[in-house]
């Protein structure tokens, strides 16, 4: 039951409150359906309110979101929608009756704080070599050179940069080959052939020419950011923002064309520029989960908004092995960060091969293991990927389980068929069967440890106390939500 159209807000007695996270498509569905409705609500954000959020949790034994309250009356997730006419006039008869009772559940007090932008918080200052490298892009200096049969475009050989220095800094020559390698250091510079700058032919390129192909680089990251965890958080927060502002009127689409006007894109841009210099070596794994994670999210929006969503099998393969970001004086497309980074550097779907081989200086960021967590918060853009929200790397091991608990809940991660004595898994579970034990036994350990506490997570316990299990997979909807 959905109205035609908005009607004029009502006034309630009472208060609807909706649980929900920036930019989740099915909170965004709901809010619409209520505003066509004509009905008021209160909105938390359950990102930015973590222990309201558990209180939530401990009410409704569920992880996901949205969860609807009226007045103190839980009455479900985006099922809502789905209610009976008769039922939701009663609902609505309720809140436009009676006023908030005492056990209502939580909102957060009004707190006034100044804002700030997201980005001016994490720049520490801007590097002093900044200048120095926007005025040696307009020098001449750069030009293309030929190495190993090979065209280098872009490319430079370190005796013209060292004399470059020496002129324009007016530095005796010791002094110039220091800074030079200060540059390479800060990874504003890329050795392509060869080493040295002293009478040294081996050529050079700076980082923000390195790839053409990634999407954050032809500009210099002039500024030194202070964490590399909350540097991809703001990021990732900026693309929720921009994914909520562009939703339909439905709640169903994006309109990912006109994301690509709006000022917040400008701001994210500069954001992922400042990735290019970043320094990612010395993450701990906790701080790797967070970071790779937003990024990859955050880079899945990105490359959506300047190269439009695949439409078939190759387009995806191609989209999911091209669209990359510089980091660190590396490059990372969305395969290396999630097979090459987050999965241990295992090999992907239709990957030939690992994506990192030994002498790949990206292996060292790998982590150690594969975390199977990463599959419920890692979202490709289609329909059937867990949602999509931000991490920390204080937090992100329980966050990470939450998100777990939380897919295996939904309608796409996990169905158990008493019954039938059968188990249905999204298919995640099948591309990525290694990750979870590699057999059906370790499999369905696996997902019992992870189940919140539920009459599905007992039914599996029943069906693993009896004996034999099937398992199969649920189908799995690649579609969009692109208004393309």
């Amino acid at each position: 039951m959905e109205p035609e159209e908005s009607v004029p807000l009502q006034k309630l007695a009472g208060r609807i409150t909706i649980y929900s996270i920036t930019g989740c498509l099915h909170c965004l569905r709901t809010k619409s359906f209520l505003t066509r409705m004509g009905l008021p609500f209160v909105e938390v954000n359950v990102k930015d309110n973590p222990e309201i959020h558990q209180q939530i949790i401990n009410l409704t034994a569920r992880l996901t979101v949205p969860q609807i309250f009226f007045n103190n009356i839980h009455v479900g997730g985006n099922d809502f929608m789905n209610l009976s006419p008769e039922d939701l006039a009663d609902l609505i008869e309720l809140v436009r009756n009676n006023p908030v009772p005492p056990d209502a559940p939580p909102i957060p007090q009004p707190v006034k704080a100044e804002e700030k932008e997201p980005f001016e918080e994490l720049k520490s200052k801007r590097d002093e070599y900044a200048d120095l490298i926007l005025e040696f892009k307009k020098s001449g200096v750069i030009g293309n050179h030929w190495s190993c049969l090979k065209m280098q475009q872009n490319s430079f050989t370190g005796k013209k940069l060292v004399n470059w220095l020496m002129e324009i800094k007016n530095l005796e020559k010791d002094a110039a080959v220091e800074m030079a390698k200060d540059l390479t250091a800060r990874k504003f510079l890329s050795p392509l052939s060869g080493k040295g700058f002293e009478n040294s032919d081996a050529l050079y390129r700076l980082v923000e020419h390195e790839s053409t192909a990634s999407l954050n680089t032809g500009a210099t990251a002039e500024y030194n950011t202070l964490s590399a965890s909350k540097h991809s958080e703001a990021m990732r927060d900026l693309t929720l923002q921009l994914f909520s502002e562009h939703i339909t009127p439905d709640g169903k689409l994006v309109d990912y064309k006109s994301m690509m006007k709006n000022p917040i894109f400008d701001k994210y841009c500069e954001l992922a520029t400042q990735l290019q210099r970043l320094n990612i070596e010395g993450l701990s794994r906790e701080e790797k989960l967070a970071f790779f994670i937003n990024v990859y999210n955050a880079l899945v929006i990105h490359g959506t908004i300047k190269q439009g969503p695949p439409k078939n099998m190759w387009q995806r393969y191609k989209f999911f092995n091209v669209v990359s970001y510089m980091i660190g004086g590396e490059v990372f497309s969305l395969q290396d960060i999630e097979n090459g980074v987050l999965r241990g550097n295992r090999k992907g779907i239709a990957q030939m091969s690992k994506p990192f081989s030994k002498g790949d200086p990206r292996l060292k960021i790998a982590l150690e293991e594969a975390e199977p967590l990463i599959h419920f918060a890692l979202n490709c853009g289609v329909l059937s990927c867990p949602p999509i929200k931000t991490y920390s790397a204080e937090e992100i091991d329980k966050q990470l389980k939450i998100s777990a608990a939380a897919f295996l809940d939904s309608s796409d991660g996990c169905h158990v068929d008493v019954s039938k004595k059968e188990v249905r898994v999204s298919q995640l579970f099948k591309w990525y069967k290694a990750d979870f034990g590699g057999t059906d036994e370790k499999l369905l350990s696996w997902l019992l440890e992870h189940l919140g506490d539920s009459p599905k997570k007992a039914a599996l316990k029943e069906l693993l106390d009896h004996g034999e299990i099937k398992i199969a997979t649920l189908p799995y909807d690649w579609s969009t939500n692109s208004t393309e």
